[in-house]
C-alpha cells in the first residue's frame, strides 16, 4: 500500500492543480536567468514598439538560408541579436514570459488556464500608454476560443490574464490582423503592438519560405510608415528546436529608424531581456524575471 504523499509530492500536485497561478515555481521554464540584474543600458524612448513573433526555428535555420531572403536582408540592414534564447518549451510559456516576465508555472499549451498576475497591459495602462494584439485569423475582437482557422490562442498571451479577459474593453484590444493596416492609415498605431501571424505564416505549419514571404509583405512596408520614425520593430521566434538557454537559440532582429545599420548585439539575452528593454525605454516597472533580463543596447542610433 502506498504511503502518504511527501511534502514535495503534495507541492507538485498543488502546482498541477493550480497551474495557472503565479508562484508555484518553474516560472523561468528552464531559462538561464542571471543571479544578479545586469546593468541598464541606453535605450531610446521609442514612440512605438512592435513585436512580431514567429514559430519554432533555430537561428541556424534562418541565418544564411536562401529560403529566408527577407530575414537576412533585414538583418544586414538593421540589427541582429546573435545570442537570443527562448526560455522553454512549448509555445505558451514563451509568450507569457514575453509579456509578463514569467511563465507562471505553466508548462503546456493549455487553452483554458488563467493567470492572475501583473502583465504588460497593466504597466502600459498605468503609464498612460496603449496596446493591441493584431492576430491573423482571429475571427473578431476579444475572441477567447482555442482555435479559429489557423489562429491559435496559445500564441495570444494577453488573453490568458484574468484582468484582461474579465474586461471587455481590454479583451477587445486583441483584434484581427487587418486592423493593423487600418490603424496605420488613420495614424492610430498603439504605443505597443504584438503581431501574431497565423499557424502557416509563422512557420509553425508551413515552410520558412512562406514565413519569409509574409514578413516581406507585411513588416517591410510597416518599417516605411511615418509612425515608425521614432519606433522599433522586434522580430523574434517563440522557441527553437533545441534546449539552448531553456528553449533554443532563436533568430532575433531589431528593425527601424532607431536602429544603427548593420549592428549586432552579442550578449546573451532572451524574452525577459526583450521585455526589460521595452520597460527601460518607457520607465515601466519591471515584471518578474525581466528584473534580471539583459537589456538590449549598443545597437541604437544616438
Amino acid at each position: 500500500m502506498a504511503g502518504k504523499p511527501t511534502l514535495g509530492r503534495r507541492f507538485a500536485l498543488a502546482c498541477a492543480l493550480a497551474i495557472a497561478a503565479s508562484g508555484c515555481g518553474g516560472g523561468s521554464v528552464g531559462a538561464t536567468v542571471p543571479k544578479v540584474a545586469p546593468p541598464s543600458v541606453r535605450v531610446p524612448a521609442f514612440t512605438h514598439v512592435v513585436v512580431v513573433v514567429f514559430e519554432n526555428e533555430e537561428a541556424t535555420s534562418i541565418a544564411g538560408n536562401p529560403d529566408a531572403p527577407t530575414f537576412n536582408a533585414l538583418a544586414r540592414r538593421y540589427a541582429t541579436l546573435t545570442k537570443y534564447d527562448a526560455v522553454g518549451h512549448p509555445s505558451l510559456p514563451n509568450y507569457l514570459a514575453l509579456v509578463s516576465g514569467s511563465a507562471h508555472g505553466i508548462r503546456s499549451d493549455c487553452t483554458d488556464c488563467i493567470v492572475r498576475a501583473r502583465n504588460l497591459a497593466d504597466t502600459l495602462a498605468a503609464a498612460g500608454k496603449t496596446w493591441k494584439t493584431y492576430a491573423e485569423d482571429l475571427p473578431h475582437p476579444g475572441f477567447t476560443g482555442a482555435y479559429s482557422g489557423r489562429y491559435a490562442k496559445k500564441h495570444d498571451p494577453f488573453l490568458y490574464f484574468r484582468d484582461v479577459v474579465d474586461s471587455r474593453a481590454r479583451r477587445n484590444r486583441a483584434v484581427p490582423f487587418p486592423q493593423l493596416g487600418r490603424d496605420l492609415a488613420r495614424h492610430r498605431l498603439p504605443d505597443f503592438s504584438l503581431v501574431i501571424p497565423n499557424l502557416c505564416h509563422d512557420m509553425h505549419d508551413c515552410s520558412i519560405a512562406t514565413g519569409d514571404a509574409w514578413l516581406k509583405a507585411h513588416v517591410a512596408p510597416l518599417l516605411r510608415s511615418p509612425q515608425l520614425r521614432g519606433g522599433v520593430v522586434f522580430v523574434v521566434f517563440d522557441e527553437g528546436t533545441s534546449d539552448t538557454g531553456g528553449g533554443g537559440r532563436i533568430a532575433a532582429l531589431a528593425l527601424g529608424p532607431t536602429v544603427r545599420r548593420g549592428s549586432r548585439f552579442t550578449r546573451p539575452t532572451n524574452h525577459y531581456g526583450l521585455l526589460r528593454t521595452i520597460e527601460d525605454a518607457w520607465s515601466l516597472p519591471r515584471l518578474g524575471f525581466s528584473r534580471k533580463g539583459t537589456p538590449i543596447g549598443g545597437i541604437w542610433r544616438r
